[in-house]
């Protein structure tokens, strides 16, 4: 039975549930066995530690730019359908929006990604972050915070198509984005032999950044077999996580699609991960300060967000393997975002709260 035949049996929206369900449990078993995470890579980068948690992330980005376009290149894809690619963009919204993701999980002390695959793992810390981050994200949709959503991502914008692709705007095609890729994993192999053997390093950063370029693929061959209009989209979330929210807490539900499937993939994948390595174990709070820290991040995470139209994986990592403008204006702000957060934050702890020790301003 082809696709088409199972779409026509069971509906184009069941079929993208149960495909979001599958590569949701794949990316949270390799992410989990790996470790991935934007913020511990970061932060080896901006100390000069080039170590196991970066070879992990340029594994991850790499093997999704990869695999990205070789789908493009073999005609199992086509960027032109996509709305980080066609829609107008906000370059704006980008750049601010990737500062305040950068410094929301250096805060939060993990991405809204991590966050997913911890709170499987029964870590309460990255549980309540991401419900704040989850509430923030829809409050920035279509809530109280939209308007400043609206207002910053009006400053600066640019048109969809050639304008915000940026292959087409540095002439290099989909070839050149397939060497691209495969330089940065190059990078990411001699950063990864340079930081010790690790067989879930290897196998779990590329694997996590496969299950991304599968979100692309899988979708988009749903969209050519449907008979309805159905958009390509790939791994993120920042949206699933406010479409989550609002399944739970208003009526009607929203549809359901690749999203509802794609979150308690993620939590299943994880748990299995977790139970694989035996990494399962309840963690709270230690202290004030540090609950504090968290919400703070998780409200910068979740505005920042949607402002940058994705998270980390959403943005950084979907968006920036289709080589989409406002993606990597995205990922380069969550990196600059970070390493200054970091610095002006962790590395000075004295003065991040004169009431509390230092060794409490640092306790997770």
């Amino acid at each position: 039975m082809n696709l088409a035949s199972i779409i026509e049996s069971y509906g184009d929206k069941t079929v993208l549930a149960m495909g979001g369900l599958v590569i949701g449990a794949l990316f949270g078993f390799f992410a989990q066995r790996s470790k991935f995470c934007l913020r511990s890579a970061t932060l080896e980068f901006w100390h000069h530690k080039f170590g196991e948690k970066l070879s992990v992330w340029l594994l991850t980005f790499s093997s999704a730019v990869v695999g990205v376009q070789l789908l493009i290149l073999t005609g199992h894809m086509d960027v032109g359908a996509t709305r980080q690619i066609s829609a107008t963009g906000s370059i704006s919204g980008a750049l601010v929006g990737g500062l305040l993701f950068g410094a929301g999980m250096i805060m939060t002390r993990g991405c809204a990604s991590r966050l997913l695959v911890l709170s499987a793992n029964g870590n309460l810390r990255a549980l309540l972050s991401g419900l704040i981050f989850a509430v923030t994200a829809q409050a920035a949709l279509g809530g109280v915070l939209s308007p400043w959503r609206e207002t910053i991502s009006s400053w600066w914008t640019v048109d969809g198509g050639n304008a915000r692709n940026l292959l087409a705007l540095v002439g290099a095609g989909h070839w050149g984005g397939l060497g691209f890729g495969l330089l940065w994993l190059i990078a990411g192999l001699y950063v990864s032999v340079r930081s010790g053997w690790g067989f879930w390093k290897w196998v779990g950063g590329i694997g996590t950044g496969l299950a991304v370029a599968a979100g692309w693929g899988f979708n988009y061959m749903v969209s050519k077999n449907s008979f309805e209009v159905v958009p390509v989209q790939g791994l993120t979330f920042s949206g699933p996580s406010a479409e989550w929210l609002m399944r739970v807490v208003a009526s009607p539900s929203p549809a359901i699609g690749f999203n509802f499937g794609l979150v308690p993939g993620v939590i299943l994948g994880s748990f299995i991960g977790a139970w694989v390595g035996k990494d399962f174990a309840l963690e709270g709070f230690k202290d004030g300060y540090s609950m504090r820290r968290y919400i703070a991040g998780a409200i910068l995470m979740g505005f920042g967000a949607m402002l940058a139209g994705g998270c980390a994986v959403g943005a950084g990592i979907t968006g920036g393997s289709i080589f989409a403008l406002t993606a990597w204006l995205a990922l380069a702000g969550m990196w600059a975002g970070a390493g200054l957060t970091d610095r002006l934050i962790d590395a000075q702890p004295a003065t991040a709260s004169p009431t509390v020790p230092v060794s409490r301003q640092r306790a997770p």
